[in-house]
């Protein structure tokens, strides 16, 4: 059984049980640099990166092997939470759209021509300069006299975080 887990460390192709895994990756931990680089070689095929620690190698191997034990590929465990994201998320939204969401009591702020501006987002709108908006674009264009998509003005949209 010693023999096993130290052929999953030192190079072997096999993959732990479920059992061994906790075993093995303590073994990885314990193990030499040079048997984590001879491990890293054979699950990636290249060099490990110059300049890596001891635990970022342990923890990307212990991580394959754990991949590589349920018998998946990253394509198919994102595929798979993504399949449950759209379970979990209402028709017709998307994660990313729920989490941009702008919840009353949140404020916005942006710098302008040297003036700093700030929104309050309220129940059914936007209140800016003690006066209330139904939204962002109206205030952009208040604030720079040209029109401006409100979101991409505040910095809400992906383009502007990018």
């Amino acid at each position: 059984m010693t023999r096993q887990r130290s052929t999953a460390i030192t190079g072997d192709r096999g993959i732990p049980s479920p059992s061994d895994i906790d075993s093995v990756v303590t073994e990885l931990g314990q193990a030499p640099r040079s048997v984590l680089a001879d491990r890293w070689r054979s699950i990636y095929r290249c060099e490990p990166p110059k300049g890596v620690g001891q635990r970022l190698l342990i923890g990307a191997i212990a991580h394959e092997l754990q991949l590589r034990q349920v018998g998946r590929k990253r394509s198919s465990v994102l595929r798979r939470l993504e399949q449950r994201a759209a379970v979990v998320a209402p028709a017709g939204s998307s994660a990313s759209t729920q989490s941009r969401k702008l919840r009353p009591g949140a404020r916005l702020i942006r710098d302008w021509n040297g003036s700093t501006h700030t929104v309050d987002v309220v129940v059914d709108g936007f209140v800016w300069n003690g006066e209330r908006y139904r939204s962002l674009s109206a205030i952009a264009r208040a604030i720079t006299g040209a029109r401006w998509s409100g979101p991409r003005f505040f910095g809400l949209d992906r383009e502007s975080s990018r």
